[in-house]
């Protein structure tokens, strides 16, 4: 499996497990959580989720895959904005992890901005650090500017990743905020990286699927694992789409492919907005 390095020289999978829409169902809590040990099994050992995934279902389901094998999992969550201020973010870290039936987050993220100063929530992340209830912090759907700011509040700079909305048709990022992050060494989450499913059924993805005999999801996520420093955290609602992803992290896309896929989804040649889903 290929590997990703946090600024602290940690590495972790390429590709993980996302859990978006997991927990909303009780009739399906077992096969969730038996799906996310699959992958677990195939190498893809980190699991994203957040106390937003069905208010804590999601966290619950992890807490089931997790059981009697946390130390073999990288485990991220996140923070509600309006639970973001200083005590409150470690109330929400606290309500995580009873649900998540653990110590500690491996990462824990800002699910996006809020009311609250990011000073306020940098020095909560800080103080959960400095307890053991977290290891590493970060932020999610934060653009460029966002990250600038970010770096100017005190201990700003440890933040180690930065989970957006990216894949094929969701290039914007390429512009300026992947070399933001790039240049400090801080890894990128992709989430939704086959745009939940509907990623459309372009001749160049059928192309390029044709010639690795894989379909164009399969083609789609590889794209996104090609990025240099990427996460990618699609969600798998069955044991053999927890495979169909597991093996698009074996493909390698050609030069051909990619000149291909640049012609079908062309990247940005000027700021836009970081999108969110």
């Amino acid at each position: 499996m290929q590997q990703v390095t946090l600024p602290d020289g940690e590495t972790v999978p390429a590709l993980g497990q996302g859990t978006w829409y997991m927990g909303e169902r009780a009739a399906r809590r077992a096969e969730e959580a038996r799906t996310l040990k699959h992958g677990i099994g195939l190498g893809m050992t980190l699991i994203d989720t957040a106390e937003m995934y069905a208010e804590g279902g999601a966290e619950e389901v992890v807490g089931d895959a997790i059981e009697g094998q946390r130390d073999a999992v990288f485990v991220v969550s996140k923070v509600y904005p309006h639970n973001a201020s200083k005590s409150g973010t470690v109330q929400a870290c606290e309500r995580s992890l009873k649900r998540l039936r653990t110590d500690r987050i491996d990462l824990y993220l800002l699910h996006w901005r809020g009311r609250y100063p990011l000073s306020e929530t940098v020095a909560a992340m800080e103080g959960l650090k400095a307890a053991g209830k977290i290891r590493h912090w970060g932020v999610s759907n934060l653009d460029t500017d966002d990250m600038e700011e970010l770096a100017s509040v005190p201990n700003g700079g440890n933040c180690a990743a930065n989970q957006i909305l990216l894949n094929l048709t969701r290039r914007g990022p390429e512009f300026d905020l992947l070399p933001w992050c790039k240049e400090r060494g801080m890894p990128v989450m992709a989430y939704s990286p086959i745009e939940q499913g509907r990623m459309p059924a372009q001749p160049a993805l059928e192309q390029v699927g044709k010639r690795h005999g894989v379909d164009r999801f399969a083609v789609a996520l590889a794209w996104v694992l090609s990025r240099p420093g990427v996460i990618a955290i699609p969600k798998a609602g069955s044991l053999a789409h927890v495979e169909a992803n597991r093996k698009a992290a074996e493909i390698e896309l050609s030069p051909e492919d990619h000149q291909l896929l640049d012609q079908a989804f062309p990247p940005p040649r000027r700021k836009v907005s970081l999108a969110m889903l």
